[in-house]
């Protein structure tokens, strides 16, 4: 009984030290002059197994980590067995008789780097920590599956985006300070509105709004409440209070006048605050009349002092050291300003910073809101959350921006693949409407408002064009209609967003109900039709495709990363929630299995 305790012990010794060996020895797993063993700790017989091997004693049932020894002999890692001592020896393993990388064998096991494994497999893993015992997790594909929590509500939250938080994206530059919309720099560095990222900012706070808890709420002052802070300006040593609260025309509201010089010199009105790193949303609304700022003090770690300054004027971003500058427009109307300061300040210390370091203060608070220039403010507000306002701020963009055609035309131009035409500037994509529709019926259940739903039905006029004549509508073998998120010639196919744009295109065929609309669910119905029959040309038997650029071109297949086929399969698994054909379903679970390393069978 004893020596069957021992073997299986020693089996899994055996199997832990292999692992290791793999995950931490090699570093440099194409070198096969370079020593994996050099770099090892060997005179801590506890540093644990970072860098030992350590001795088994056969004959102790009790033996733990804290009393093994590293057994190294003039340098090559030796093992205890129960036939003696015996070393890890060094073997080329050549690869496909085209290179070699340094692995190490004993007893006829062969012990092969796993950063090797990682890069020629494409498999992840790391070793982590549960309380005090290591173990190697291993996986197929980095990305995360949602299942669907129930049945798809095209009025609710939006797929699984309430997960997103598009704002910090690295192609995200900037939150415009004028439009409230996310300005991006895929395609073009220095900046564009693109609908898409747009219209996933606006569906990720809308989702949020309906998943976290009520967001707290902190009034700094308003024009018919008296302050709970005061506000001050220092002129000369003295401190006064200049602020005027009058009847305001246009909105017939009482609301805070301030009058400043707004020059460099000028010292402002300011009023302080001490709220805690729980509330860095800042929103208020706006009428400037003329040289307005507004600027925020934030205490970051160690108490360094940052500075946010928005500003009337056209400029986008701009940043000097620790003091960040946004330009909110030139409008002289009311505007309603949301902020979230932290991102602001993430953005603006980008722009100034070599690394990533230094980019995101420790539990950063605001200080105090100095105001100069002069103008019209009300509702000053610090809260921990105002995913609405963001919302509608999107919403609000679609209605502004669309054009006579429906469209909301990206401005940049864009090459998919060598052999398609280059989309020139102006383009628009069926994912882009699809997202902005799906938006605008969300705008419209929550506000009634018709012009929300009207401009969602404009939208889907590029759905019945085709792409060549500037729509984004195309066939598959001249059969099958497709909507392109890339309306390229030759059409490309694109999976991901074709299933966006027939999210939209459902929304509104559930929202809509005039008789106007009965063009969207044939539009949506002839799309499903061509997803179904399509499906299985996406499927490569151990992952999916992006598109079909391979059919329409005559090339290898463009194989979607992990978090492609991952959104492919959460796509699936949401549709199958209210389309009762089960290949939408067979086909998610079929992709599942991919993930784990299933593959199809062969012949």
């Amino acid at each position: 009984m004893r020596m069957r305790i021992n073997l299986k012990f020693l089996l899994v010794i055996l199997i832990v030290l292999g692992t290791i060996t793999t995950l931490t020895y090699w570093i440099r797993c194409g070198d096969v002059t370079s020593a994996p063993f050099d770099h090892l700790d060997r005179s801590n017989p506890k540093a644990g197994m970072k860098g030992n091997l350590y001795s088994l004693d056969s004959e102790d049932d009790n033996f733990s980590e804290n009393d093994a020894s590293p057994l190294v002999q003039e340098g090559v890692p030796l093992i205890r067995t129960r036939g003696g001592l015996k070393t890890l020896d060094d073997i080329d393993c050549l690869i496909n008789e085209e290179y070699t990388v340094s692995c190490k064998q004993e007893d006829g096991e062969v012990f092969i780097p796993f950063t090797f494994l990682h890069e020629y497999f494409e498999v992840y893993g790391k070793v982590v920590q549960h309380n005090d015992e290591k173990h190697f997790e291993w996986q197929h594909s980095y990305s995360k599956v949602y299942h669907p929590r129930g049945k798809y509500d095209p009025h609710g939250v939006f797929m699984w985006f309430e997960n997103y938080n598009v704002g910090v994206r690295d192609r995200v530059l900037c939150i415009s300070g004028a439009e409230g919309v996310p300005v991006s720099t895929q395609w073009d560095p220095q900046g564009h509105l693109y609908p898409i990222q747009i219209a996933q900012f606006g569906l990720s706070h809308f989702s949020k709004n309906l998943t976290e808890k009520t967001p707290s709420i902190k009034l700094l002052d308003a024009g018919e409440i008296f302050p709970s802070a005061q506000w001050t300006m220092l002129t000369n040593g003295q401190t006064k209070s200049p602020l005027k609260r009058v009847l305001e025309k246009t909105t017939q509201k009482k609301v805070l006048e301030f009058k400043t010089d707004g020059s460099d010199t000028d010292s402002g009105l300011t009023i302080t605050s001490k709220e805690d790193s729980n509330h860095m949303i800042l929103t208020f609304d706006l009428m400037m009349k003329a040289n307005v700022t507004l600027s925020v003090t934030i205490l970051g770690g160690k108490r360094t002092i940052y500075k946010l300054h928005y500003v009337m004027t056209d400029s986008l971003l701009s940043a000097h050291e620790n003091e960040i500058f946004f330009g909110i427009g030139t409008s002289k109307d009311w505007m309603k300003i949301t902020r979230d300061l932290i991102v602001d300040l993430q953005k603006g210390l980008m722009l100034v910073k070599t690394s990533r370091k230094g980019t995101k203060p420790r539990s950063p608070r605001v200080r105090d809101i100095t105001l100069r220039g002069w103008g019209y403010i009300d509702n000053i507000t610090l809260c921990s959350s105002a995913h609405m306002a963001h919302f509608f701020a999107v919403a609000n963009w679609f209605v502004r921006h669309q054009d006579e055609d429906g469209g909301w035309p990206i401005m940049v131009s864009r090459r998919l693949f060598p052999g398609m035409a280059d989309l020139a500037p102006g383009w628009y994509s069926a994912m882009g409407q699809g997202q902005a529709i799906s938006v605008l019926t969300r705008a419209f259940k929550v506000t009634g408002n018709i012009t929300y739903l009207y401009t969602a039905m404009k939208a889907v006029k590029p759905f019945k064009v085709r792409s060549e004549s500037h729509g984004v509508m195309t066939a598959f073998a001249g059969k099958y209609v497709w909507y392109e998120e890339y309306p390229t010639i030759p059409s490309s196919y694109v999976l991901n967003g074709f299933i966006y744009s027939l999210m939209g295109l459902y929304d509104l065929k559930m929202t809509c109900t005039h008789k106007d609309c009965k063009e969207v669910t044939k539009l949506y119905e002839d799309g499903m039709i061509s997803l179904k029959k399509l499906l299985p040309l996406f499927d490569t038997g151990s992952g999916s495709l992006y598109d079909l650029r391979h059919y329409s071109l005559g090339v290898a297949p463009n194989l979607a990363r992990w978090d492609y086929h991952t959104t492919h399969i959460n796509q699936l698994l949401l549709l199958s929630t209210f389309e009762s054909d089960p290949i939408l379903k067979s086909v998610a679970d079929r992709w599942i299995g991919y993930m784990k390393g299933k593959r199809a069978a062969h012949n």
